[in-house]
């Protein structure tokens, strides 16, 4: 059970007490992504996030440093496609120094222009490491293909020329609209006082005033049947195939989940027993599924030779209908089953796991799901919930990419195999 409470400013505070845990972890958490970018606007929400750990109106870049060091634990941020988030693991007797840090990085950045000047320098390397990353660029490339125009579509890191002609003023302008109390949750997981987190909340986060209006992302688009490619004069050949998922609500989230822990989700699947153990073509072969507030992915990805990148893709979908027109078996749908339950019950033994959980959700959906809940819904799943997710989702259109030599030729869409 999750403690919750809102301040009068509007950002709600969702925490999570588990005394045996020696550590607390607590993140800012707010609506800014590359989901919410316009265009123009691609890649400021990582921009945001980079500048907040240069110099505020109490520290400078050094002493933000620093103290990261002194407090021990953990201090970073992350942009994803729906949040950018602030977070700090620390021992709990830490936890009003973390949150000192924290909103300090969040309310006073200056946001100075020297910085900004720097700070591109340092994200244009980024994008061209990015480039230089066969695995990431596939995946950008997917994207593309998948949404289109949308905004989904669009990397998180933002475009060379996009990041090389912004302005400071734009950064500053992005940052006011979405930077909101009505748009931010703090959340807190491990050991804490209530009482004495309410005041922290109070303390640090309260006096802060919005102004501007909300934006709200444009729902997501359906897939888009297409293949993008891009000739790189590399050893491997990358592909991927995106098909359509579920959104995070979605009543067939934990059927998906199963069903793609026995299609690409481990070392026991079909994708990495029949492509790696018995063709040894590829080293490295998986498949997992993407959630958004509106849509959802399931995505495929092999590395192999571009010698044998036509015979993968081939075997990829030859999975694919044999998934769809011969089913599951019981014993691997029983195996997936609980690969799943295990995972997720593993992944709440930290602080900082459990944290994220409350955190996104909370942002993303409204709500804290309850650890007992998912658990109890992963053990409702059925084969035949299982089986309707295949045709549900193979029924629907695909889109692919790949990165390599010789790209160009292959033949990634089902409507292109044999």
């Amino acid at each position: 059970m999750c403690d919750e409470f809102v301040l009068d400013n509007g950002v709600r505070v969702i925490a999570e007490y588990i005394p045996h845990f020696p550590s607390v972890s607590v993140g800012l958490w707010i609506g800014a992504g590359s989901m919410y970018e316009t265009e123009e606007e691609n890649g400021l929400s990582h921009f945001v996030e980079h500048m907040l750990f240069k110099s505020t109106n109490r520290r400078t870049t050094r002493e933000i440093a620093v103290e990261m060091d002194a407090i021990g634990g953990q201090v970073n941020a992350f942009t994803a496609k729906e949040c950018t988030c602030y977070y700090a693991k620390v021992i709990a007797e830490h936890l009003e120094r973390a949150m000192d840090l924290l909103t300090d990085l969040l309310l006073g950045a200056r946001l100075e222009e020297e910085e900004f000047e720097k700070e591109r320098g340092v994200i244009l390397e980024e994008i061209a490491m990015c480039e230089d990353t066969p695995e990431d660029l596939v995946y950008d490339l997917l994207a593309q293909a998948y949404f289109g125009d949308h905004s989904l579509s669009r990397p998180i890191l933002g475009t060379h020329e996009q990041i090389a002609s912004v302005t400071r003023q734009a950064l500053i302008d992005f940052r006011r609209k979405h930077y909101r109390p009505d748009n931010t949750v703090l959340a807190v997981a491990g050991q804490y006082d209530l009482q004495a987190l309410k005041a922290m909340a109070q303390r640090y986060l309260g006096s802060w005033k919005a102004d501007g209006k909300p934006h709200d992302p444009t729902p997501g688009t359906t897939c888009e049947a297409r293949m993008l490619t891009r000739q790189k004069d590399i050893e491997q050949v990358h592909m991927c195939l995106a098909y359509p998922g579920v959104a995070q609500d979605d009543e067939d989230l934990y059927p998906m989940s199963v069903m793609n822990n026995l299609l690409g989700g481990g070392m026991s699947s079909r994708l990495f027993q029949r492509i790696r153990e018995e063709m040894g073509a590829a080293y490295s072969v998986y498949s997992y599924p993407s959630t958004y507030t509106h849509c959802g992915t399931l995505t495929i990805y092999a590395g192999t030779s571009p010698e044998t990148a036509q015979q993968v893709a081939d075997e990829l979908h030859a999975q694919i209908r044999l998934l769809v027109n011969k089913g599951i078996t019981d014993e691997e749908f029983a195996m997936a089953k609980e690969q799943l339950k295990v995972s997720y019950v593993l992944g709440l033994e930290s602080s900082s796991s459990r944290m994220s959980s409350i955190g996104r959700s909370k942002l993303l959906r409204g709500k804290a799901i309850d650890p007992d809940d998912v658990v109890e819904k992963i053990e409702a799943v059925t084969k035949a919930d299982v089986e309707r997710v295949i045709q549900r989702t193979f029924s629907g259109p695909c889109a692919a990419s790949a990165v390599g030599r010789q790209v160009d030729s292959l033949r990634l869409l089902p409507d292109q195999q044999g």
